[in-house]
């Protein structure tokens, strides 16, 4: 398998996720400005969406779609999904979506320079979403209680907070989170491939 990544983006969940689960797998970084490959192809020839995550399967088809990339990750290794079918699963599932449609989508507008009365609209919604995350992290160390695919989005998406300047004072619970998710030693070994730092 081979994933395509940009550092610090939301593909930094499937990386921590392949990492955890112990598979083989390659990476290759995108530029998603200039759309190219560290290879340099383009982008959009191996994913005309133009976004990561996309991963190639050794099967030579191309999954993309992190609450998809996440779901076939868990599937095929370690412990970070539960069994398809079962509540526990569907609860997986509701995490995948709630990270990608109420958190991931609404940092969109503030990395693209969003000012003013626009921008503290965006900010407010964000905090809103981060203090629900809030109330069961209160009460549990992880998403579904133990870690799994939900964490890897989660961190990856939750991490941005300092990138847009929303502090986490107001959610002593997630910030907590972030700090033990980043402790884990897959975490630390993808962050360290990307060039990022906690």
């Amino acid at each position: 398998m081979k994933l395509y990544y940009a550092p610090g983006a939301c593909s930094l969940g499937p990386h921590i996720a392949l990492r955890e689960a112990g598979l083989d797998f390659e990476l290759e970084r995108v530029d998603l400005t200039a759309k190219k490959t560290a290879t340099g192809g383009d982008f959009r020839d191996i994913n005309p969406k133009g976004q990561v995550s996309a991963l190639l399967l050794d099967d030579g088809s191309l999954l993309t779609e992190n609450a998809a990339v996440l779901q076939y990750i868990g599937d095929r290794g370690g412990d970070l999904i539960p069994p398809a079918g079962s509540m526990e699963r569907y609860r997986a599932q509701e995490w995948l979506s709630f990270i990608g449609a109420e958190l991931h989508k609404n940092f969109g507008p503030l990395f693209r320079g969003m000012q003013g009365e626009a921008r503290q609209a965006f900010a407010d919604i964000l905090n809103a979403k981060i203090g629900y995350i809030e109330t069961v992290l209160a009460e549990r160390d992880h998403l579904l209680g133990s870690f799994s695919v939900a964490d890897c989005y989660a961190f990856a998406v939750l991490r941005w907070t300092k990138d847009v300047n929303i502090p986490l004072d107001a959610t002593p619970s997630v910030a907590a989170y972030l700090k033990r998710i980043a402790g884990r030693p897959m975490v630390q070994e993808a962050m360290r491939m990307e060039g990022l730092k906690d």
